[in-house]
């Protein structure tokens, strides 16, 4: 399957719904949405609610759609399993969430103390767990890493949306292969994401569906296309050790001061040639990701949507198949 990311850190939430839209008709399959408080850096320029977002975009079209988010520090994981258990009623089957331990961007708001990667990760399972617990039926008592006290859903899921574990590196593949439903990251070379997948399986997700998202720049001129990922995403290319302990917007635009054009190849698939981007995208499948998310990095949101539409989908059409959240 193969998917539209919908960046809340670079457009209007107005703006996505109508990208949304589009990417349904022009063929994609599915939808991601990022949630964030604050963007990456100030030349985003845009932070909307995704939880008030995702209602309303489901509602205007027919995909699956999912979102990663951390609960435990800026999210109470009790309104987390609420608000997830709303949207899989109103839309069956369409729904499913991804968990992460998250980033002192967005987390830094509540004025509480940013634990050590070890207490977050204890955090989240701690999260995952609960919110599992509450959607099953049960009044939950909780006290460790986050406090509940006599929390129960009376809407419940039918279906309990899957929980996927995000993670960016082997190590936390590995952890997380023991406890979720699924595994996200992100592209990097293909080195790193083999030792990321193998990880997983060793772990104990063996079997387990597998998502990825993708960044890429396309425009039709190759040099906005280098250009638009540059200006867009020159602050998001650091280890995950510093891009989970910077505090906001300037932070990052600061330490992409010294950052050359080149230095982005790593990261982002940049090529005007969609040719070029259909192989990119084959190679993930054939690595065993059964779900693709494409981040058109750059601001021409609706000339990549169009013609990745026309050609790279219909291009991978043997690869993919209609389906639901978790098929």
């Amino acid at each position: 399957m193969i998917g539209y990311h919908a960046s809340h850190e670079q457009f209007s939430p107005r703006e996505l719904s109508k990208l949304a839209q589009q990417a349904e008709m022009t063929g994609f399959q599915g939808v991601l949405s990022s949630d964030h408080f604050y963007p990456w850096s100030d030349a985003q320029g845009q932070s909307g609610f995704a939880w008030s977002w995702l209602g309303a975009a489901m509602q205007s079209t027919s995909l699956p759609f999912g979102i990663v988010c951390a609960p435990g520090q800026r999210y109470h994981p009790a309104i987390i399993a609420q608000a997830a258990a709303t949207l899989e009623d109103m839309f069956p089957g369409r729904f499913w969430i991804a968990l992460g331990s998250g980033q002192l961007l967005n987390e830094a708001i509540t004025g509480d103390r940013w634990p050590a990667k070890t207490l977050r990760n204890a955090r989240l399972q701690e999260c995952a767990g609960i919110i599992r617990r509450m959607w099953a039926g049960e009044t939950v008592t909780h006290y460790g890493h986050v406090t509940v006290e006599q929390a129960k859903l009376y809407t419940r899921p039918h279906r309990p949306p899957p929980i996927i574990g995000a993670a960016i590196t082997a190590e936390t593949a590995e952890w997380i292969g023991g406890w979720a439903d699924g595994l996200i990251t992100i592209s990097h070379p293909v080195e790193e994401m083999t030792e990321v997948l193998d990880a997983f399986r060793r772990g104990g997700g063996e079997g387990k569906p597998l998502f990825l998202k993708v960044q890429v720049s396309y425009h039709r001129d190759e040099k906005m296309a280098r250009q638009g990922a540059y200006e867009q995403w020159r602050t998001n290319i650091f280890e995950s050790t510093m891009l989970t302990d910077l505090r906001c917007p300037e932070q990052f635009d600061a330490a992409a001061a010294y950052v050359k054009p080149e230095d982005i190849d790593d990261h982002v698939r940049i090529s005007s040639d969609l040719a070029e981007h259909v192989g990119w995208l084959r190679e993930y499948l054939d690595m065993g990701f059964d779900h693709i998310f494409v981040h058109n990095v750059n601001r021409d949101q609706r000339q990549f949507i169009e013609d990745f539409g026309r050609e790279v989908l219909p291009a991978l059409s043997g690869a993919r198949k209609p389906e639901s959240a978790m098929a």
